[in-house]
């Protein structure tokens, strides 16, 4: 028991840990609160050389990093707090049984089936209370390909660059950081799947809208040959810009900070 005192206590501690490229900061006591799961063996029964690490030193988990927020609260306070209409309970009790959470699991299964209960017992669902019509349309569209729903897709991006006094020069383009995509979330995650980043709305049903999603590369051009496959058409653009020195000194090159939006539909 002295010993693996000893291994544990060379952990920090507040940990940084990647999980499936999510990053995630907490106590090392939060991680080793439960006796005998896979969070408590690696930092109690290991010293911090023994563990995987991404390029920054970071501990890592190949694992579901948008799930695993849930993972983290239980382990804070024992308790199964999830949003409402979330939809992932399996996947997250998969997530349980990996890190050896055997409570969390049970509370999981019993909450999956109740839902199940709930669906089975003839209570009607948002589907039931359309009209025959409608109803209808919607068995039609299920054996249409994804590509048949319709919508909107605006692209949007930041950027920055610089012209020097000579107006010939060439300008200095900065690199994209961030490309945003504003849409109905079943549409974002049809056209970007993986490339998606939802961290900022991780929770909302896919019937909603997002202004928060962005992606996870920073060329226009791949966004839009995605679009483009998925029978998206560009139609309109805008852009708004601003112009300052980079100093008081007005011989100083000019920096034009700008804000671009590209609207897709389908």
């Amino acid at each position: 028991m002295a010993q693996t005192d000893s291994r544990s206590s060379t952990f920090p501690e507040v940990v940084e840990i990647n999980v499936g490229g999510q990053v995630y900061v907490t106590r090392l006591e939060t991680l080793t609160a439960v006796p005998a799961s896979h969070l408590w063996a690696k930092f109690t029964q290991n010293a911090p050389a023994d563990l995987p690490k991404d390029s920054k030193g970071r501990f890592f988990f190949d694992r579901d990093g948008f799930l695993f927020r849930y993972i983290l609260d239980y382990l804070r306070d024992r308790e199964l707090l999830l949003p409402e209409l979330f939809k992932e309970r399996k996947r997250l009790q998969k997530e349980a049984d990996f890190f050896q959470l055997p409570e969390l699991s049970r509370r999981l299964a019993a909450a999956s089936k109740d839902s199940s209960y709930a669906e089975d017992s003839g209570e009607p669902e948002e589907a039931d209370l359309t009209s025959p019509v409608t109803s209808s349309s919607s068995s039609d569209r299920a054996l249409r390909s994804p590509g048949a729903n319709s919508g909107y897709i605006t692209i949007g991006y930041r950027g920055s660059y610089t012209i020097g006094r000579d107006i010939q020069a060439d300008a200095k383009f900065r690199r994209v950081a961030r490309i945003t995509v504003c849409s109905k979330i079943s549409l974002a995650k049809e056209v970007f799947g993986e490339t998606l980043n939802e961290s900022r709305d991780p929770d909302r049903p896919p019937d909603k809208y997002t202004s928060r999603y962005y992606l996870k590369y920073n060329f226009l051009e791949q966004a839009f040959d995605r679009l483009a496959a998925t029978g998206f058409h560009m139609v309109a653009c805008n852009s708004t810009g601003t112009c300052s020195y980079g100093s008081n000194d007005p011989g100083e090159d000019k920096l034009w900070t700008s804000y671009t939006e590209y609207i897709f539909s389908r």
